[in-house]
């Protein structure tokens, strides 16, 4: 991320930024669509290939630099051992990336730089919209604790130590496991782990 000590500094971070730097089983089943190179590609990724085409005979800078951050993230990402190989994994790096650009945004117009916080808006705003037209499930921040909830009550039920509780909820809400909680759901991993903390601590009321 940019240095926010100087404004010189924000600025050098920007000029040299590439514009970007770069979610139940328990609740309902979910068809899950997981990348493979082999096959076609699920309906996301196919999408965003597809508007990359588009966007370069359009000549559209901004969205053509969003797509092809994108597509470059997920082949590191196969490089290692986090691939991105859902759409919901997909969605969670959409969003994620989305907010940097937000944050950038906030960054631009503290340095009296408003042509980069409105490229970094916009590019935001691209993000988002690919991410809402995923089809994936959304999911309420109720339904989020209750189903949290659920999966702590049926963890003791089945004899496990209420110390390691918190643990074992981490590991299963925070995990992008085809087969996890939060399969195939859309959703804020940093509001997950805020609910986690939350209903493992017993407490009553963890508002946004």
């Amino acid at each position: 991320m940019m240095s926010t000590k100087l404004p010189g500094t924000v600025l050098r971070g920007f000029m040299s930024r590439p514009s970007l730097r770069i979610t139940s089983r328990w609740s309902r089943p979910v068809a899950l669509r997981a990348y493979s190179t082999e096959g076609s590609a699920p309906p996301l990724l196919a999408k965003i290939k597809t508007d990359l085409k588009q966007a370069m005979r359009a000549k559209d800078a901004n969205r053509l630099a969003v797509l092809r951050t994108v597509l470059s993230a997920t082949l590191n990402a196969s490089k290692t051992d986090r691939p991105i190989e859902t759409d919901a994994q997909l969605v969670d790096f959409l969003q994620k990336t989305a907010q940097k650009s937000k944050d950038a945004a906030e960054e631009a117009r503290k340095a009296g730089r408003g042509d980069l916080a409105a490229k970094e808006e916009e590019q935001a705003e691209i993000l988002l919209k690919y991410a809402a037209s995923s089809g994936l499930q959304q999911i309420s921040l109720e339904e989020l604790k209750a189903l949290i909830q659920n999966f702590k009550d049926k963890l003791i039920a089945e004899g496990l130590d209420e110390s390691k509780v918190k643990g074992r909820l981490m590991k299963e809400f925070m995990s992008n496991s085809a087969d996890g909680p939060l399969a195939g759901i859309a959703v804020d991993k940093r509001m997950v782990a805020r609910y986690v903390s939350a209903v493992s601590s017993g407490e009553a009321e963890n508002k946004p």
